[in-house]
């Protein structure tokens, strides 16, 4: 009689460690992401004080890393390397993730992180625009009701600093004016970059490591093709040369970008959207967190009730959003905001 008891408590055991694993996880290594691409970009190099400005490259070590480990996990499992969808299709996925990544990496010169990490919550909008024209996809009013909290949330955030944004190329309002306007460019094209994946997984028997190599191998190419382009490729191998430190720095950034998305892919595999949602949105909060406190962010009182209505909201979202009782239809009408993987954090 305490056989079936037993069984259930393993279990219940396993699912306990596997969602230790998959928290510990994500937090690990996004926060340590965030750490790491701030340090790189606003903290200078050596006895000079230098700063490092070259943001493709970043994007371009990030990305080889990325496609490096995707080819020898589906090497390992013997799966075919052969593309499941057109190649352009990959490579228009490949476009708006570097255009992404380069926004997110160049608005750091001229905001600071919890501005940026907080703005990213407002993502929202420009995934539900594009559901909207790419995947004719339709939204609960509740869906928009919280998309407004949450960019009432980032406004309030952005618009009454404790004090001057300390940036590394200047202060003034026409900084924080064009780190801003980096940050809108940065959820445009993620917000497309997230809508064309879902619509790839879901109109193509695609492996998510297929679909992750050849986005990065196309990255590499485009950023390998730009930094060469801007002259940017010498200057920036030249500068990592003379700063071991900031080469250990871009080493741990590739590295902990590479192994997030083995976390994201399981969390969302074993536990689903929703929880991989709320475990985000903690992610950001202690990323400000640290942020502030390791960089001496200070915050003012109307960003900290700013910081409440959009973590307030995303909770809010996140708890109120009801689990399906049955399959749903075949159709690609949704009434929620899909949560592809991510090719990057």
């Amino acid at each position: 009689m305490g056989e079936p008891s037993s069984l259930h408590g393993g279990f219940k055991d396993s699912k306990l460690w596997k969602g230790i694993f998959a928290v510990s996880g994500i937090m690990t290594t996004l926060v340590a992401y965030g750490f790491l691409q701030e340090k790189i970009m606003r903290v200078p190099y050596g006895v000079n004080k230098e700063f490092f400005k070259y943001s493709l490259f970043l994007v371009f070590c990030n990305r080889i890393t990325t496609s490096a480990v995707s080819a020898c996990f589906l090497l390992a499992s013997k799966k075919a390397l052969d593309p499941v969808a057109p190649v352009y299709k990959y490579c228009l996925v490949s476009v708006s993730n570097i255009l992404t990544t380069t926004c997110q990496y160049e608005a750091l010169k001229y905001v600071s992180f919890p501005v940026q990490t907080l703005a990213k919550c407002a993502k929202m909008i420009p995934v539900m625009v594009w559901g909207t024209i790419i995947m004719q996809k339709k939204y609960k009013g509740q869906d928009y009701f919280f998309a407004f909290l949450v960019t009432v949330g980032c406004s309030i955030f952005i618009l009454y600093p404790a004090g001057p944004d300390i940036s590394p190329y200047g202060r003034g309002r026409e900084n924080t004016v064009w780190g801003v306007s980096l940050m809108m460019g940065y959820l445009g094209f993620d917000g497309f970059t997230s809508t064309f994946q879902d619509k790839l997984f879901k109109g193509y028997d695609m492996e998510i490591h297929n679909q992750i190599f050849y986005t990065t191998m196309c990255s590499c190419v485009l950023s390998l093709s730009g930094l060469i382009l801007q002259g940017h490729l010498l200057p920036a191998i030249e500068f990592v040369s003379r700063h071991n430190d900031c080469f250990i720095d871009i080493v741990l950034l590739s590295t902990v970008a590479t192994a997030s998305q083995f976390f994201i892919s399981y969390t969302i595999r074993t536990f689903g959207a929703l929880t991989f949602a709320t475990i985000m949105t903690t992610r950001q909060l202690v990323s400000i967190l640290l942020s502030c406190l390791w960089f001496s962010h200070p915050l003012s009182w109307e960003q900290f009730i700013g910081a409440v209505i959009v973590f307030g909201s995303l909770y809010a979202k996140s708890f109120l959003r009801k689990a399906p009782q049955k399959p749903p239809p075949s159709d690609e009408t949704s009434n929620e905001v899909s949560i592809p993987v991510k090719e990057n954090p």
